[in-house]
């Protein structure tokens, strides 16, 4: 097997189908077409690995090329697993935007990979979801 690295979005469909075939795709919104088209629409980095013709994995990202480069997916179909996928991924995700630091929200099946190839766990990461208020600050 022959993986191939290429920047560029592949089709929405391709794309889909990558996220069903792993677990990510139960936590994003698979099934709601224009919502993930605008995701990717709105990406401004985008790899896909390639078998062939198959796409097995994909990472997203948002980008400021200079300083810090958000990973919001990092997906690789569960039959290509463990065979250095996701790790090639990363590194062409890093080598589009080398003087970035690469910064992710490890998935909770995940969070043993990640420090396992070479990342740093990070405790001062916040979020709001969309559905949470930004509370006023209190004097």
């Amino acid at each position: 097997m022959t993986i191939v690295y290429r920047t560029a979005t592949p089709p929405l469909d391709e794309c889909l189908d990558v996220y069903r075939a792993c677990t990510l795709g139960a936590r994003r919104p698979v099934n709601d077409r224009e919502r993930m088209a605008t995701m990717f629409a709105q990406a401004n980095l985008v790899v896909g690995a390639w078998d062939g013709d198959h796409l097995v994995g994909l990472a997203r990202a948002l980008t400021d090329m200079a300083y810090c480069t958000y990973l919001s997916d990092l997906a690789v179909r569960e039959s290509h697993q463990r065979q250095g996928i996701g790790r090639g991924l990363i590194a062409a995700v890093r080598a589009a935007a080398p003087q970035a630091t690469l910064i992710l929200l490890s998935a909770p099946q995940a969070v043993d990979y990640y420090p396992h190839i070479g990342f740093t766990r990070h405790e001062s990461a916040w979020t709001i979801r969309p559905d949470q208020p930004v509370h006023r600050e209190t004097p």
